[in-house]
C-alpha cells in the first residue's frame, strides 16, 4: 500500500506582516496506484504543494503522511520523488545520464549491478541505453525529460509526483511524454500526482482530478465526473479555456498530442495571494457570483463547504447558469 496524504496542509512564505499562504489547509489524498490529476493556473499554490511533499517547502501547519505514517525527510530513504518541470535544469550539465541517474539508485549495489539498473532503467523510459555515457547538453528536452524520469525512478519511489513535465517540452513531443507517463504508472502501480494546468493533459492520464485555486482545492472528484458535470465555477471556467478542438468532455479518451495543444488558464488575473479575498476566494471573478447577482452577497463573506455531488467549494455549484462576461475580458474567467 502506497497511500499519500496531505491533511490540512498549509505553507506560508515570507514574514508576517507580508507573509503569501501559498497552501491553505489543502486536505487531498492520491490513493494506492492511481493517479490524482491536480490542475490550475500559475500561482495557485500547485508547485508548492509537491515541493512541501519532497520536503523542499517547509509545512506552516497540518501533516504529510505515506500509508498513515508521517513523511519524513530525515532519513536516507526517499519513498517519494518529484519531477520537475524544465528538463534543462532539473539534470547536472557536468554528469553524464549514466552517472545522474546512477546518483539516485539504492546503495548496496556493485559498480556491474549498477551499471546493469541504469541501463534497465533508460530501457524503460524508451532511451538507449548506450546513451548513458552523454550529457545532458547532448540530449533533446523530451529526452531529457525521459532522463529525469529515470533517475526518478532510480530511487524506487512509492509515490511519483510529476510537476509540469511536459510543459515546458514542444507539443509534438509531449504526447510522446504522457503516453510513456501513462505506460509506466500502468506498468508499475506507482501512486502518482499530476500536476498541470491543462485539464486535457490531465484527463487523459488521472483517474480522479483536485482543482486548485489561490491555495485551496476548490473541486475534487472522478475525473469523468468532474470534466462532464463541473460543480466549482472556477472548473467551468477552465473547462471554457479548453479549445472545442481538444476539449475533454468531447474526447472521451483524448490523442496526447491533442491534449497536449489545449491550455487552460482564465484570461482575468488572480487576486493577490498576499491579501486573498474574504469568503469565497473566487467571487471577485466568478460568473455565477455577487458581481452578476448582487443579493449573493454569501459569496464575499462565508467560506463555502464541500457537500454537492462530488467536492466542490462553492455556494451556488448546482447552478447552471452561461458563463457571463463579468471582467471586460472573455467569460473564461
Amino acid at each position: 500500500m502506497s497511500e499519500l496524504r496531505f491533511s490540512d496542509v498549509s505553507v506560508r512564505f515570507g514574514s508576517r506582516r507580508r507573509a503569501m499562504t501559498a497552501v491553505d489547509r489543502v486536505s487531498l489524498t492520491v490513493p494506492d496506484g492511481a493517479v490524482v490529476g491536480l490542475v490550475g493556473e500559475s500561482g495557485s499554490g500547485k508547485s508548492t504543494l509537491a515541493r512541501a511533499a519532497v520536503g523542499l517547502a517547509p509545512l506552516a501547519g497540518g501533516e504529510i503522511s505515506l500509508d498513515g505514517r508521517p513523511l519524513s525527510h530525515r532519513s536516507g530513504a526517499r519513498p517519494v520523488q518529484l519531477v520537475f518541470q524544465d528538463p534543462y535544469s532539473s539534470l547536472d550539465p557536468r554528469m553524464t545520464v549514466g552517472a545522474s541517474i546512477a546518483e539516485a539508485v539504492p546503495r548496496g549495489l556493485r559498480a556491474a549491478e549498477r551499471r546493469a539498473e541504469v541501463a534497465r532503467l533508460l530501457e524503460l523510459v524508451e532511451l538507449d541505453p548506450t546513451r548513458a555515457g552523454a550529457y545532458p547538453g547532448e540530449l533533446s528536452g523530451g529526452q531529457r525529460q525521459r532522463v529525469a524520469l529515470a533517475r526518478a525512478l532510480a530511487a524506487r519511489p512509492e509515490v511519483l509526483i510529476a510537476d509540469e513535465i511536459t510543459s515546458a517540452l514542444d507539443v509534438s513531443i509531449q504526447g510522446t511524454v504522457l503516453n510513456l507517463v501513462r505506460r509506466l504508472q500502468r506498468e508499475l502501480g506507482t501512486s502518482m500526482l499530476f500536476i498541470s494546468h491543462n485539464l486535457a493533459v490531465v484527463r487523459y492520464v488521472a483517474s480522479e482530478i483536485a482543482v486548485m485555486y489561490l491555495g485551496r482545492i476548490v473541486e475534487h472528484g472522478p475525473a469523468q465526473q468532474v470534466l462532464t458535470d463541473p460543480q466549482h465555477p472556477y472548473t467551468r471556467d477552465l473547462l471554457a479555456a479548453v479549445p472545442d478542438s481538444v476539449h475533454p468532455r468531447a474526447i472521451p479518451e483524448a490523442d496526447p498530442a491533442e491534449a497536449a495543444a489545449g491550455v487552460a488558464v482564465p484570461d482575468a488575473d488572480p487576486p493577490d495571494p498576499h491579501a486573498p479575498p474574504s469568503g469565497c476566494r473566487y467571487h471577485p471573478r466568478c460568473p455565477i457570483g455577487p458581481l452578476v447577482h448582487p443579493d449573493r452577497e454569501v459569496c464575499r463573506t462565508t467560506e463555502p463547504g464541500s457537500d454537492h455531488r462530488h467536492a466542490a467549494a462553492c455556494h451556488f455549484a448546482a447552478t447552471r447558469e452561461p458563463l457571463l462576461q463579468v471582467t471586460g475580458r472573455p467569460a473564461t474567467g
